[in-house]
């Protein structure tokens, strides 16, 4: 199963029409959005031929968001925990905060509860693994805070492959 990963879209259309053509290109099964969509009309082009999930980001002022989202896909609140198909049938379990709380994506990286988290917030692509839980961040648009990515990223997950082996980032042109 392949899984689309992307956040921090912040309104921004051309950027969520790339990320959704490429998981169409790519042939996701899922995508999960971690946060900050910020108005419903960014949410919409969403509605593509995958399941659909997100979490709500702190810059997620209209609540309309939630309803948009859950038109057509699964609006799980301040964080969800997701399980996937996985190699030889098992089940990949993925839990999903926007991460504006180290505090709280550490703690769901060491509970040793998933196989990855899944968070954004910091508009800074990364993948890091400890003691078998694999924390990704897809990256973000880019912004101008120190550490940021300098062009828009998202990512996918394969659930067939194990480990930070199995999460590929893409840069996107708007």
């Amino acid at each position: 199963m392949l899984i689309g990963i992307v956040s921090d879209t912040h309104d921004d259309l051309a950027a969520v029409e790339a990320a959704v053509s490429l998981f169409e290109r790519e042939g996701v099964d899922a995508v999960v959005h971690c946060g900050d969509f910020v108005a419903p009309f960014s949410v919409t082009p969403f509605d593509a031929d995958f399941d659909f999930h997100a979490v709500r980001g702190n810059n997620d002022g209209e609540w309309a968001v939630e309803s948009t989202v859950e038109e057509f896909g699964a609006y799980h609140g301040e964080a969800a925990a997701l399980s996937f198909d996985g190699a030889g049938g098992d089940s990949v379990d993925v839990a999903v905060t926007h991460g504006t709380s180290d505090l709280v994506v550490d703690a769901l990286v060491d509970c040793g509860d998933y196989d990855y988290v899944f968070h954004g917030h910091t508009h800074a692509h990364g993948v890091e693994e400890r003691d078998g839980t694999i924390r990704v961040n897809p990256g973000g648009l880019p912004i101008p805070v120190e550490g940021a990515d300098d062009a828009f990223r998202v990512a996918t997950l394969e659930t067939a492959e194990s480990g930070a082996d199995a999460v590929t980032h893409h840069v996107l042109d708007e």
